[in-house]
């Protein structure tokens, strides 16, 4: 008898499906529900999303891994999709971090190569450990993956701080110390992404997070780029804010949502993503 798939072979098969693979940022379990009907195959929970929606502040390290574990067990407990989960730095021990995300059902997770008090990857003034330091982070992460399927991916943020040379040169250093993948972070253009993924023989991703550095590159020029895996960490909850700060203000302005019905779910739209079947009047 078979054993059902680990979430990591869960993940790693995905992207064997796809190139590049899409992986969409869901904030909580009802946005994993619309994400997999949409017929995504991959999710993200992203450290800036936990830092921004769930606890109200900014992403400069503040939150804990606590914080993490909280929306992504939500999420794993709801739905099969493998999830892949931002550890900032892996905060004071990242065998730890990987041990407990793992044991929520997480398939995935990176590890940045910032100082712990850091900052959104897409903002100036950015500061980075060594790359013999992060190195060290990478193994310490790897000694806890509960399999070998489990997926370790570092991330750098060289690119805009050091130079796209020096942010290949820590990639190929975290493949030699472990990483299973590659986050390249705020690279500007396709030339860069083609330099980088020929020189970094592993799976590299591409964060198209809007309003940042990198150009919302389509599906077609990221695949021509060598690019494995496309992510999208917020797009759903900044367009999900932007309505809510409509209907709030529409409320206030006219005392009534009657102007707004046509940008809400319905209820019955609701259930049904939710697989919920209400009793039938008497």
């Amino acid at each position: 008898m078979s054993s059902s798939p680990t979430p990591g072979a869960k993940f790693r098969s995905a992207l064997a499906a796809a190139s590049p693979l899409q992986v969409v940022g869901t904030l909580n379990a009802y946005a994993a529900l619309l994400a997999q009907r949409a017929g995504f195959r991959a999710l993200y929970l992203s450290g800036a999303g936990v830092a921004n929606y769930s606890c109200g502040l900014p992403d400069t390290g503040t939150t804990t891994l606590d914080d993490v574990l909280t929306d992504a067990r939500r999420i794993t407990r709801r739905v099969d999709l493998p999830l892949l989960v931002d550890i900032d730095t892996g905060w004071d021990d990242p065998a730890a971090t990987v041990r407990a995300l793992a044991a929520a059902g997480v398939a995935a997770v990176h590890l940045e190569d910032q100082v712990p008090a850091k900052l959104c990857g897409h903002l100036p003034g950015k500061h980075l450990v060594s790359s013999d330091e992060m190195c060290a982070r990478v193994r310490a992460a790897l000694t806890g993956k509960p399999d070998p399927t489990f997926v370790v991916m570092a991330r750098t943020d060289a690119a805009a701080v050091e130079g796209l040379p020096a942010a290949i040169a820590r990639a190929q250093s975290y493949l030699a110390a472990g990483a299973d993948m590659i986050f390249a972070e705020a690279l500007r253009t396709l030339d860069d992404y083609r330099a980088f993924t020929a020189a970094v023989r592993a799976p590299v991703l591409a964060n198209l997070t809007e309003f940042g550095q990198t150009p919302l590159f389509t599906l077609d020029e990221l695949r021509s780029a060598g690019i494995a895996l496309a992510l999208y960490p917020l797009s759903a909850a900044r367009a999900a804010a932007a309505a809510s700060r409509d209907v709030y203000a529409a409320l206030q302005r006219d005392g009534t949502q009657r102007a707004t019905l046509d940008r809400m779910q319905p209820r019955a739209e609701l259930y049904s993503v939710l697989g919920y079947t209400p009793p039938a009047k008497p």
